[in-house]
């Protein structure tokens, strides 16, 4: 289980323009990794805007914001132009970065279980450690708060 003051699972995926990003090259910069089930879907939309309207905000206070879905990078594309997204999205096809931070779980909805990622917000600090999780988040304030924690932990 990946806990506050741990080491954050590098991973190396491609971002919406078939581009390589690894987490362990981001080091000395703050970094939010939001994992979302799906683009182009009513949370996960309502996530992306929230952190889309406060992306000036997290760079001045130093951070990196990244998304990751299971989503293929032709889809990442697609929901970026639509909604005009400023995060950096990552496919996780494999879902190997979702089940090295724990957030590819059994889920249920009417009834049915089925796998699928749990919304779930890391902040990783410049040394690579984690130093704040948020698991089955809910959307609305959540930016803000992450934002909080980040300008907290700047400081």
């Amino acid at each position: 289980m990946v806990e506050d003051g741990k080491k954050a699972p590098d991973f190396e995926l491609k971002d919406a323009d078939e581009e390589s990003t690894r987490l362990s090259d981001l080091k000395g910069r703050l970094v939010v990794l939001y994992f979302y089930p799906k683009d182009d879907t009513s949370g996960c939309t309502a996530e992306a805007k929230g952190f889309t309207c406060l992306i000036d905000d997290f760079k001045r206070a130093g951070a990196d914001v990244i998304g990751v879905s299971p989503d293929s990078p032709e889809s990442h594309r697609k929901f970026r132009a639509k909604y005009g997204l400023g995060a950096r999205l990552l496919a996780d096809e494999a879902r190997a970065a979702a089940q090295a931070y724990a957030v590819w779980v059994e889920k249920s909805m009417y009834g049915r279980k089925y796998m699928g990622v749990e919304r779930s917000t890391f902040l990783i600090d410049k040394a690579g450690n984690v130093a704040r999780v948020w698991r089955n988040v809910r959307v609305p304030g959540h930016a803000e708060d992450v934002l909080e924690a980040v300008k907290a932990l700047k400081s």
